[in-house]
C-alpha cells in the first residue's frame, strides 16, 4: 500500500470486534498542526472532530463504505474498524486527498461549514 500519514493501519485486535480485521488509526493528539488547522477554521481538531469529518467525507463519495467501518469515539487518537484491505483501500482514496497534507486539509477545511459539525 502506498503512503497513508496521517493513519496507519495494523491488525485489528479480534477480541475487541471480530467482524473487523483491520485498523486505521491516527495520533491526532501528536499533530499539533493538524489540530491548530481544525482550530483556525472553526473546528474542534479532536479525535472526534476527525471522526465527523470523515465520516461527512465518505458519506459524499462512497456512502456504502460506512457499512464496512466503525469508528471508535474519544480520546487522542482516531480509531476506525475496517472489515478488511477493500475497505481500507477505499477509506484512503476517499480520505487522504483531504488529509495527507496541511495544504489539503486547509483546502477542505476552508469550505466546511463550523455550523454543519457538532466537535
Amino acid at each position: 500500500m502506498s503512503a497513508t500519514f496521517p493513519f496507519q493501519v495494523t491488525a485489528a485486535p479480534a477480541a475487541v470486534m471480530p467482524e473487523y480485521q483491520l485498523l486505521i488509526f491516527a495520533d491526532v493528539g501528536g499533530l499539533e498542526a493538524y489540530y491548530a488547522l481544525f482550530q483556525n477554521y472553526g473546528f474542534g481538531g479532536t479525535a472526534d472532530s476527525w471522526v465527523e469529518h470523515i465520516e461527512t467525507i465518505i458519506e459524499e463519495k462512497q456512502p456504502k463504505l460506512l457499512e464496512e467501518l466503525e469508528f471508535a469515539e474519544g480520546g487522542h487518537t482516531f480509531v476506525a474498524y475496517a472489515s478488511g484491505p477493500v475497505a481500507v483501500a477505499d477509506f484512503m482514496a476517499c480520505v487522504l486527498p483531504h488529509f495527507d497534507t496541511l495544504p489539503h486539509l486547509q483546502k477542505y477545511l476552508s469550505q466546511a461549514d463550523p455550523d454543519d459539525f457538532f466537535a
